[in-house]
């Protein structure tokens, strides 16, 4: 049973301000919030602040050497967050963001070792949930989007099958019931010279292909 003083329902369509607001708020200090993406609930934190990612490390048991998803409220914080854009990138994100698909890029320089678990790159997707965006637009940052799991065990698409482990070390719990579950975001790397597919999910991988090298 999760603990109710935690739990806010909210609607997964027109989520209400002012629990997004809180949440936002317990997200600016520090804190990490259970919020529903389109498939899976995630765990939300500052992305930005290193104890707040280091946080979501432990509550997950995550290996420190696999690096943590971020959401972002729009194309113009990635400045802030990657070297540079390449051409391929700019493509998939015109035709395929919101949702679907994350894309992993070379981090910018500077970007704490913590979030991007030393492989100085990092991935990141425009949310295509209104929840999840209306948080990312409140929290005025970046906001990392890891699955709300343990390291290894499936991912939830209820809060009522969420981890007590999880339930019990996060600050705030949005619950916008069922979500569609299955496979997440498929994940791409533009770091190198041609696109790799390091998961293939929602998004099927020749459908990205087609638009990068059409025949």
């Amino acid at each position: 049973m999760k603990a109710i003083n935690k739990v806010r329902r909210i609607d997964p369509v027109n989520p209400r301000p002012d629990i997004i607001d809180e949440a936002a708020r317990i997200i600016k200090d520090g804190g990490v919030v259970v919020f529903p993406t389109r498939s899976l609930y995630g765990l939300g934190a500052d992305a930005l602040n290193v104890k707040a990612v280091i946080r979501v490390f432990r509550i997950k048991r995550r290996p420190g050497s696999k690096p943590i998803l971020v959401l972002i409220k729009n194309k113009n914080e990635l400045d802030r967050l990657v070297e540079h854009i390449p051409r391929m990138a700019s493509v998939i994100m015109e035709n395929f963001w919101s949702g679907r698909v994350s894309i992993v890029f070379k981090a910018k320089k500077g970007l704490s070792t913590d979030l991007t678990a030393g492989t100085e790159k990092i991935g990141i997707r425009l949310p295509g949930h209104n929840v999840a965006s209306a948080l990312v637009n409140a929290a005025g940052g970046p906001i990392t989007g890891t699955s709300a799991n343990i390291s290894g065990s499936a991912g939830c698409f209820q809060i009522d099958d969420l981890e007590s482990k999880i339930a019990d070390r996060v600050d705030l719990i949005l619950d916008a019931g069922s979500l569609k579950g299955g496979a997440g975001s498929t994940v791409v790397d533009v770091t190198g010279e041609t696109l790799r597919i390091l998961r293939e999910g929602q998004l099927p991988a020749k459908d990205i292909f087609n638009v990068i090298d059409p025949q």
